[in-house]
């Protein structure tokens, strides 16, 4: 399977991140606690970040893979 990871980073620390197999927001700081909190009583955030593992991963996916068959 594909799993998307979205990472918010500040002064090169990970604050948040949105793991697409967990499929919500995991804080690392206490502001990113706070972000995580918000954005995952947001269902319109949460489908947003669903929808880029659709449109750009599985999509990139799909021609990666084919491009591979087609070498082989």
């Amino acid at each position: 399977g594909i799993e998307y990871i979205d990472s918010y980073v500040f002064n090169k620390a990970e604050y948040v991140r949105f793991n697409s197999t967990v499929g919500r927001y995991v804080g690392y700081t206490e502001y990113g606690l706070k972000n995580a909190e918000a954005w995952n009583s947001d269902a319109g955030i949460l489908g947003q970040e669903q929808g880029e593992l659709e449109r750009c991963c599985k999509h990139n996916a799909d021609i990666d893979y084919s491009a591979i068959l087609d070498k082989t």
